[in-house]
């Protein structure tokens, strides 16, 4: 499931692997078209458990990249 938190932030949560998949390639090329339309800008998805990720417009990657990155749990 793909949850719009703003035009910047897609949130997605999902329990099998085809489905993660599919949804975070559906999230990237929301945010990158979000990004284009604005020139700048990447994209960061994070992981922050097997099952939810976020895909967000982000400033502190560089325009026309995708940068991944895991939330370190406690």
């Amino acid at each position: 499931m793909i949850k719009r938190h703003s035009d910047l932030v897609l949130a997605i949560t999902a329990h099998d692997p085809d489905t993660i998949e599919n949804d975070l390639n559906t999230a990237v090329e929301m945010a990158r078209e979000q990004a284009r339309a604005e020139n700048r800008h990447g994209i960061l998805v994070t992981q922050h458990s097997y099952t939810s990720y976020t895909v967000a417009v982000s400033r502190d990657v560089p325009y026309g990249q995708t940068h991944e990155r895991r939330e370190q749990t406690a």
